[in-house]
């Protein structure tokens, strides 16, 4: 029987969730949606400086893989987390990254360089 949504093994489905995450602007756009209830399109361009259509295929990636859910009011269009736990998800990436680096000092201050991570202590 052919695999489809509804009958993927767990392990298909979750390394589907982590293909989702494996692009830096699509990390940089999650972070910045775990920031707000919400941001407009124009904001995420704004914020990621990627050209209109580049940031349309990272959110349809992540729309795909169920990370963000969007609601179009007028002609502006906004995106939000699909689940809060994401942010959480992050944030623990981001303290494995931290340990990851800790031992080479220049990449550990290329780290901390990062753009803050909404509701985590640095």
């Amino acid at each position: 029987m052919p695999w489809n949504r509804d009958h993927q093994p767990l392990y298909e489905v979750k390394a589907n969730l982590f293909k989702g995450l494996a692009h830096p602007f699509r990390i940089r756009i999650l972070e910045l949606l775990a920031g707000s209830s919400e941001v407009s399109v124009a904001d995420l361009q704004r914020e990621t400086q990627l050209e209109a259509s580049h940031l349309s295929q990272h959110l349809a990636v992540l729309r795909r893989h169920r990370l963000v859910v969007s609601e179009r009011r007028a002609s502006h269009v906004y995106y939000r987390l699909a689940d809060p736990r994401t942010a959480e998800l992050l944030a623990v990436a981001r303290a494995l990254l931290l340990n990851l680096v800790a031992e080479d000092g220049a990449r550990l201050d290329e780290a901390r360089d990062l753009p803050p991570f909404p509701g985590v202590a640095s």
